[in-house]
């Protein structure tokens, strides 16, 4: 949410989101210093909350060092500063971490950083490679079990029809991040959920700083639904799943924050990120 604008907000509230999780993630410019993170990670915490709250949404993040910007020597220093932000109220996991290039630095980013998941009990937030996302998958796996954490504790995202095979049987949560030209689709989406069933699913839509659609929760169930999912389906994927997961972290927020007119049916917590 931190690249959209207020009517996108308004939008959401229209459409029944009451509850939003937003990751750290990459901005698009490179950043240069652990500065620029801190800035960015107290407006995640402070600006983003309150921008959300006028709409009656409530507002939660997740914070990490992203594997993309894990390859830059002026930013690992971020790490360090990382353990501060994940004791705040609305943090509810740690992330995005895991793979992009799948490099040396990305691996060593991803341990600690799951070992800090570990340590402050929070659920963790891993973002899969857009190259080679097979064996990136297969790798993150991997590291995931040798950090000790606990599977059900980590939602392996941006997966496809190719890759949630691989993750369903391991007790990790799926993720699916719906875009309007790339990644999945709703109707892509509903194919999945026929085929693997709605356990363990979480759906997010984009909504970053490119082509993208904060609303591709609600086409998802309106989706669902038109392909003969029912009502309480809807509900458990859209909220239900992610009240589920998030709420492991003992800090997730869904009361209501004022009158925002009626709730969509199968309201959806909105994941916006990359």
């Amino acid at each position: 949410m931190t690249s959209r604008t207020t009517d996108d907000y308004g939008r959401m509230a229209a459409a029944g989101v009451r509850a939003v999780v937003e990751p750290a993630f990459w901005l698009g410019q490179p950043r240069t210093n652990p500065g620029s993170f801190t800035d960015y990670f107290d407006s995640l915490l402070g600006w983003e909350p309150f921008r959300a709250a006028q709409f009656g949404i409530r507002h939660h993040a997740t914070i990490a060092l992203n594997p993309k910007e894990a390859n830059d020597p002026r930013c690992r220093p971020v790490l360090d500063l990382i353990p501060r932000y994940l004791d705040k109220d609305t943090v509810v996991a740690v992330g995005e971490i895991g793979y992009d290039a799948m490099t040396p630095e990305e691996d060593e980013a991803f341990a600690v950083q799951l070992a800090l998941a570990v340590d402050h009990e929070l659920p963790a937030l891993v973002h899969t490679p857009h190259r080679d996302k097979a064996q990136g998958v297969k790798r993150t796996l991997d590291v995931v079990r040798e950090s000790g954490i606990h599977p059900g504790r980590v939602v392996v995202d941006h997966l496809n029809e190719v890759t949630v095979g691989d993750v369903h049987d391991t007790g990790c949560w799926m993720g699916f991040s719906i875009y309007p030209d790339t990644k999945m689709s709703p109707p892509r989406m509903v194919e999945i959920l026929r085929s693997h069933g709605l356990d363990r699913m979480l759906v997010n839509s984009a909504a970053d700083w490119g082509r993208s659609d904060p609303l591709l929760t609600r086409r998802t169930g309106e989706a669902m639904l038109a392909a003969g999912f029912s009502d309480d389906d809807v509900d458990r994927v859209l909220w239900r799943n992610p009240v589920e997961f998030y709420g492991q972290s003992g800090r997730l927020d869904v009361s209501e924050t004022g009158d925002t007119g009626p709730l969509f049916e199968g309201s959806s917590i909105l994941r916006g990120g990359s």
